[in-house]
């Protein structure tokens, strides 16, 4: 079995915490168990173009060629640079 170090917020780890402490199982086997619940979760859904789709064009205003020039409609947006007080 492999080991894999992730961060996770306070409050999820608090979550993970409180499950292992009251099913008396190590916080590895909670963790262990959800991932696997999402696994199967995640075969269910449908691909992502799917899970997305009522997204895509939602937004007014945006070029038709922004995912060609996505580099130059944010340089000329000002994305990046320092702001100034």
């Amino acid at each position: 079995m492999k080991t894999v170090t992730v961060r996770l917020p306070d409050s999820v780890a608090a979550q993970i915490e409180a499950e292992a402490r009251r099913r008396q199982m190590s916080k590895s086997d909670v963790v262990r168990e959800r991932l696997e619940a999402g696994q199967e979760y995640g075969a269910t859904t449908g691909s992502t173009i799917e899970r997305i789709s009522d997204l895509i064009g939602s937004i007014e205003g945006l070029p038709s060629d922004l995912s060609r020039r996505k580099k130059h409609f944010l340089r000329t947006t000002g994305y990046g640079r320092k702001r100034t007080r």
